[in-house]
């Protein structure tokens, strides 16, 4: 007589619990005005949609999180918007942010990155500190950018050196994917970077 009524008590709570998840995951789901992220390998994206009343504008941002030989943490990020020159015309912003004082600071900086496979040669300045870590952003020139972006297609790793420093060597793992979808998210071609 006992199990005839577990039965139906066993059903009624599946189906109270079937309902609370529901209304949990309903409860879940970001509102539309929340950016879209994705992760790809060890690279996450983040598209941001502002409307500034004539049109959306979309950022798009590509981030792998990094730590370096003295065990700073630190962040590769690129970015670009819809509102700015696209590629070919002009690639996304490549900034490295890291909690390293010892770093080289200025407005003209020497730097490398690559691999084994090549080097690509560009300059580097430093930024105000961003919640503890001082920021390096590549000085956006057309066929530097397009070259570093390559590089970091080609890298399993992506050694950075300031000066001559090193700077710390960054995984590549999911990089093409996350730069495809910069491409397809801000709306320009990726196949000269990540075919």
């Amino acid at each position: 007589m006992h199990e005839s009524r577990l039965v139906p008590l066993g059903a009624a709570w599946l189906a109270a619990l079937l309902i609370l998840a529901g209304a949990a995951f309903a409860q879940t789901q970001p509102p539309p005005d929340i950016p879209a992220t994705g992760t790809f390998g060890r690279w996450t994206t983040i598209v941001d949609i502002q409307d500034t009343g004539q049109d959306a504008r979309k950022t798009c941002a590509a981030s792998t999180a990094f730590v370096d030989p003295a065990g700073n943490p630190g962040t590769l990020t690129l970015a670009i918007s819809n509102g700015d020159a696209l590629p070919p015309d002009a690639y996304p912003a490549v900034t490295i942010a890291v909690a390293n004082k010892d770093l080289p600071m200025g407005k003209k900086i020497a730097a490398t990155f690559g691999d084994t496979g090549g080097q690509v040669s560009a300059t580097v300045y430093s930024d105000n500190a961003v919640a503890g870590r001082l920021g390096w952003t590549v000085v956006n020139q057309t066929k530097t950018s397009l070259a570093l972006l390559r590089a970091m297609r080609r890298a399993s790793a992506l050694d950075v050196v300031f000066g001559k420093q090193p700077v710390a060597s960054i995984s590549m793992d999911g990089f093409s994917k996350a730069y495809r979808n910069l491409g397809a998210s801000c709306g320009f071609a990726t196949a000269d970077v990540a075919p």
